[in-house]
């Protein structure tokens, strides 16, 4: 069985509106705020650039990194996200998590497919 995100930390990210997330060793970059979902206990986040030199570019080059969720960080592993039922599953926990007026336009965007291509499940390592 693949390894799990402890319950009270899914919750803690469940809770925050932004996670921090940092691609590769701690000397390669720096922490980045992003927003992050929690589908059925899994985390997943989407760029929102796909930028060449951003967090899901580093990711995909190597998918090692940290997260930061208060005073914690927590080792990770990114991996791309597969299946349009889980996509779907993520856009919908974005538009119940991100439902300000100021965050619609950004949930709308996120159903873009070069966005929805972006999907990335950040797993404990």
């Amino acid at each position: 069985m693949a390894k799990q995100f402890t319950r009270p930390l899914v919750n803690a990210i469940a809770e925050s509106k932004i996670l921090g997330v940092r691609a590769g060793r701690p000397a390669d970059h720096r922490f980045i705020g992003i927003w992050a979902v929690v589908v059925d206990g899994r985390v997943f986040a989407r760029s929102w650039t796909v930028s060449k030199d951003g967090w899901y570019r580093a990711f995909l080059e190597d998918p090692t990194g940290t997260v930061q969720v208060g005073t914690r960080e927590v080792r990770i592993r990114a991996v791309p996200a597969r299946g349009e039922r889980i996509r779907d599953a993520v856009e919908a926990a974005y538009a119940a998590k991100y439902n300000t007026p100021g965050a619609l336009k950004f949930v709308k965007g996120f159903r873009s497919a070069r966005r929805r291509d972006s999907t990335m499940e950040f797993v404990p390592r």
